[in-house]
């Protein structure tokens, strides 16, 4: 499947990839603009937006968005990252011209209405109140602000309730016109198009946005070692223990997968078989990879009994450790390369998958990358380049941890577990 690319006038770029089996098409409009991208009195800011862009135009109510979105059988949403933007739906192909004509009116034309920012104020301070109800989520907030430290990226996405209660609509639009330039822009589409049409229908309103004066440039973040436990009275601990990882485009990101598959990424993993399995310490157990255009972040969650906190933090580092110091099982990385294959081969025949992906890799890389050729990059990593890779970036000196629950433990006793040698 080949990916079509038209740039605009004012710097817009469409991406799209026909998939003439499909019935439907997705379409997401992306914007290269994110939470780390806010200052912090700003910090909220682009997670309000998104909310607010479905809030009502000058032609459409927000009742009438939802009413035409649902009358043509579509699915619309929105999400916000730390560097990305993305308002998306999906309609049955008979509808894309509709769905266009939404997407860009909401986009182009949103009101950011004052009545409108407070009804939904309360929504967002509710969401944020949700995710501090949910330990598993709000352990990972504060491990993202103990690893990241001042810098935007520790902060939290949803913004602080502080700052939700004083947006007001002057700040929105002012943060709206100054980051959201043509360049930062990416739209993109899959499923059953034709891409000649897709920019005849497209162009006329988005070409209409105005080039801006620059973008503010992003600053590198420096990791924090720390230990930080946070008690509140539940039922379990939760740990999330952070170390240094890769950016998006760093040349070994395909190691940096894998590496991450092997330890903690399913069910076969180190972790998962070594603290679920064969002790039963946690019901969930996982690794993960948070990478970001400049910098990246590798972790590990768990929840436990909170007597067994101390037992698991070492158990987990444990695993961590012994990447470093001897080359894992060929047998293993070979099941780790075919699940992560699988992965992208299952993922390759969703036209929502096939969308983000056409515009994760322009907004990254300003190309597409063939799936082909990210699997011969993954078939290429070798179980040297993962041991070389464990040494570089899991270091003691260069890891938080935090723990969020009856955590009633002496904060030393976790700094000698985390920073013995």
């Amino acid at each position: 499947m080949t990916v079509n690319k038209t740039t605009l006038k004012n710097g817009i770029r469409i991406v799209s990839k026909t998939m003439s089996h499909a019935r439907s098409v997705s379409m997401g409009v992306w914007v290269n603009v994110g939470a780390r991208d806010e200052s912090e009195l700003e910090s909220g800011l682009s997670h309000f937006i998104e909310h607010m862009i479905f809030k009502g135009t000058q032609k459409r109510s927000a009742f009438q968005i939802a009413k035409e979105f649902d009358a043509i059988g579509g699915h619309t949403n929105a999400f916000t990252a730390m560097e990305n933007t993305c308002y998306h739906a999906r309609v049955m192909d008979t509808h894309t011209d509709t769905m266009v004509d939404i997407l860009s009116d909401i986009f182009i034309n949103s009101a950011f209405d004052s009545a409108e920012i407070d009804k939904e104020r309360p929504v967002i301070l509710q969401e944020i109140g949700m995710v501090e109800d949910s330990p598993e989520e709000y352990v990972h907030v504060l491990s993202g602000y103990n690893f990241w430290g001042e810098n935007p990226l520790g902060r939290s996405i949803l913004g602080s309730p502080k700052n939700i209660i004083q947006f007001d609509a002057q700040m929105i639009k002012k943060f709206f016109r100054r980051l959201y330039q043509p360049e930062r822009i990416v739209i993109s589409a899959a499923g059953n198009l034709d891409h000649p049409r897709l920019v005849d229908l497209v162009q006329p309103a988005f070409e209409s946005i105005k080039p801006g004066n620059g973008f503010p440039r992003r600053i590198s973040p420096q990791c924090c070692s720390v230990v930080d436990l946070t008690h509140r009275d539940l039922e379990q601990t939760h740990i999330c223990l952070n170390a240094n990882g890769l950016s998006i485009t760093d040349p070994r990101r395909y190691t940096f997968s894998l590496l991450n598959t092997i330890l903690g990424g399913n069910m076969s993993s180190r972790l998962f078989q070594e603290v679920r399995e064969k002790r039963g310490l946690a019901y969930s157990v996982y690794s993960f990879i948070s990478s970001h255009g400049d910098a990246g972040m590798f972790g590990v969650y768990a929840g436990v009994a909170p007597k067994r906190a101390q037992e698991t933090t070492r158990l987990v580092l444990d695993e961590i450790h012994k990447l470093r110091k001897k080359r894992v099982a060929s047998s293993e990385l070979k099941g780790a390369i075919e699940y992560t294959k699988g992965g992208l081969m299952l993922a390759s025949e969703s036209i929502d998958n096939q969308m983000v992906r056409s515009a994760q890799n322009e907004i990254h890389f300003g190309c597409d990358i063939p799936l082909q050729k990210i699997i011969e990059n993954v078939e290429a990593v070798t179980r040297d380049d993962i041991l070389e890779l464990a040494n570089e970036l899991f270091h003691p000196r260069q890891m938080a941890l935090t723990l969020l629950g009856p955590v009633n433990n002496d904060k030393k006793e976790f700094e000698e577990i985390l920073f013995e040698p």
